[in-house]
């Protein structure tokens, strides 16, 4: 059994490599003929096109990963069967999980490691990547927000402002509303702007309104700050923040924001689930090719080409809108996060187990 899985391993690992490139380099030149006329028209040099181009490598090979998985076993089993070398080993009594063991081991390694690719490598790379191309092109991106609401410590804070300018950090035209536990207004605060220092929100010409014995209580101040003037000013800023540029934690912390101030979280929540269903995608793809090599006994490399292709699109396409039924609120985001691979997980194992050896 030993060798038997040597053998495998020594043919499957240069396919692997080979086809790995293949694909990388399909992935990047998609996207450099995509940009290169905005390349030309802002004259941006060979030399920054590069860079630009070296730092799209890691999310390149991140997508090609399960392409090339997929591809790369099934040829090798394609082979294999072809050349009728598993004859021997099927008719040895072996079954084609011990045979593909190493193959499927391999791949749940991959799954794992490409979760730590992706948060540590990836992204960062991305986010960069996207930075330097909008600078080259002339691209600016503004989080400054108009008619901003924002609610804060489980809705006991609200704040109401006409302007954030996220230069400054300032709001413009704000108004803080703070609300008992029964959601009884306790103090009104108005003022003309406010400015975040040391940790919190200081209002200026602040009018503050507070409950007194009878009647509502006026007062005026300067500068006026509380406690619960902590909202951070990323939660006042316009939605831009991409998910695909953010790390786990990063993620996990902008759902929290998202969810604390009362802005839509689900779509943004879909995408952090799938970050874990995607790493696990070369699995998947394993026990598909796994179970497809041996259905191509003809034109193998062809078939294994366009099998890979066809199956890879079908997978995308249903993690699109099973992501897109969570984004509208149709089913759970974890639903929508996880539903095709499980889908995908189930028929690999079905094609697994009825794949004729």
């Amino acid at each position: 059994m030993k060798t038997l899985h040597r053998m495998i391993i020594k043919d499957f690992i240069p396919t692997l490599l080979v086809s790995m490139i293949f694909f990388v380099l399909i992935l990047q030149l998609v996207d450099i003929f995509a940009n290169l006329w905005r390349y030309l028209n802002a004259d941006v040099s060979l030399k920054v096109i590069l860079q630009i181009t070296l730092l799209y490598m890691p999310k390149c090979i991140s997508f090609a990963l399960p392409i090339a998985l997929l591809f790369s076993i099934s040829y090798t089993l394609g082979n294999y069967y072809a050349n009728n070398e598993l004859i021997a080993v099927f008719g040895s009594g072996f079954s084609l999980y011990q045979l593909t063991m190493p193959l499927l081991v391999i791949a749940l390694f991959l799954s794992f490691g490409s979760y730590f690719f992706e948060d540590r490598i990836v992204i960062p790379t991305l986010k960069d990547k996207n930075r330097m191309s909008r600078e080259v092109l002339g691209q600016t991106v503004s989080y400054s927000n108009s008619n901003v609401a924002v609610l804060s410590h489980r809705n006991r804070v609200i704040y109401n402002a006409d302007f954030y300018n996220d230069r400054r950090m300032s709001l413009t035209g704000v108004t803080v509303l703070f609300l008992d536990d029964q959601g009884r207004l306790e103090l009104r605060v108005d003022g003309n702007s406010a400015q975040w220092e040391d940790g919190r929100w200081i209002i200026k010409n602040a009018r503050v309104f507070s409950d007194g014995e009878e009647f509502m209580v006026e007062e005026f101040f300067s500068s006026w700050e509380h406690e619960l003037l902590d909202e951070p000013p990323d939660s006042f800023k316009r939605i831009t923040r991409d998910v695909a540029e953010m790390t786990a934690r990063e993620a996990k912390d902008w759902v929290e924001s998202l969810r604390r101030t009362g802005f839509p979280y689900k779509g943004v929540l879909t995408e952090y689930y799938q970050r874990v269903s995607f790493a696990l995608t070369p699995l998947v793809v394993a026990l598909l090719s796994c179970s497809l090599g041996g259905r191509f006994k003809k034109n193998i490399l062809l078939m294994s080409l366009l099998s890979s292709l066809v199956v890879s699109v079908i997978y995308y396409v249903a993690q699109m809108i099973m992501v897109l039924l969570a984004k509208l609120g149709y089913i759970p985001p974890i639903y929508g996060a996880w539903a095709a691979f499980l889908v995908f997980l189930g028929v690999g194992v079905l094609l697994f187990r009825t794949a004729q050896t």
